[in-house]
């Protein structure tokens, strides 16, 4: 029985969160050769999957936080945040003589950035673990949650894998801090235009 779900829990998480590799790349890739910054980047995921779980869990035996009209609404974080680093693009373009510490200050991920990219992203997976756990009794939502927390740690790395390659990484590391805002910007406008936020 534990085996089975444990199998069903990794499919889940494998079909939700697929996307959200090219997102950790892109943070690590950003934080290439500063001192601690993979560690945010993991701890940031971690952060936001333990929200994501809590809210899950709670809103299964009961409890609710966020109507379902506000879920779209989500993705005005990643466009806020994609704007952000658009601007500290823009703002560093002339700085040519100081390249090193323009990209320093463009490519610093941070634990908050990259939970609340996260949430924003992988929130509305909420309404697909809810039926999922509330199907599963007890039991099987702490299987289901053991199971996601060790697949963050698996994406993670998985995420770090491809932002060093090097066919991989010399790419990234010249262009990464323009696709991360843009990647973050398309983010937020689907989940905006296919929750329906704003009337879209």
């Amino acid at each position: 029985m534990t085996a089975g779900v444990s199998a069903q829990a990794v499919g889940l998480f494998a079909v939700t969160n697929f996307d959200d590799i090219v997102i950790l790349s892109l943070f690590f890739a950003q934080g290439a050769g500063q001192p601690g910054s993979a560690r945010k980047v993991v701890a940031g995921q971690y952060l936001a999957f333990t929200v994501i779980l809590a809210v899950t869990v709670a809103v299964t035996f009961g409890a609710s936080f966020l109507p379902k009209d506000a879920l779209p609404y989500l993705g005005l974080v990643p466009i806020g945040i994609g704007l952000w680093e658009a601007w500290k693009i823009w703002r560093h373009r002339n700085r040519r003589d100081s390249d090193k510490e323009a990209e320093t200050g463009q490519s610093r991920p941070s634990v908050l950035k990259v939970a609340s990219t996260t949430l924003a992203n992988c929130g509305d997976n909420i309404g697909v673990y809810v039926p999922v756990f509330t199907n599963v009794g007890t039991s099987g939502t702490i299987t289901y949650c053991v199971v996601f927390l060790v697949l963050v740690g698996v994406w993670c790395a998985a995420g770090r894998f491809v932002a060093t390659r090097p066919v991989i990484a010399r790419p990234l590391s010249r262009w990464g801090h323009i696709l991360l805002p843009v990647v973050l910007i398309t983010i937020g406008l689907i989940i905006l235009i296919e929750g329906g936020a704003f009337g879209l």
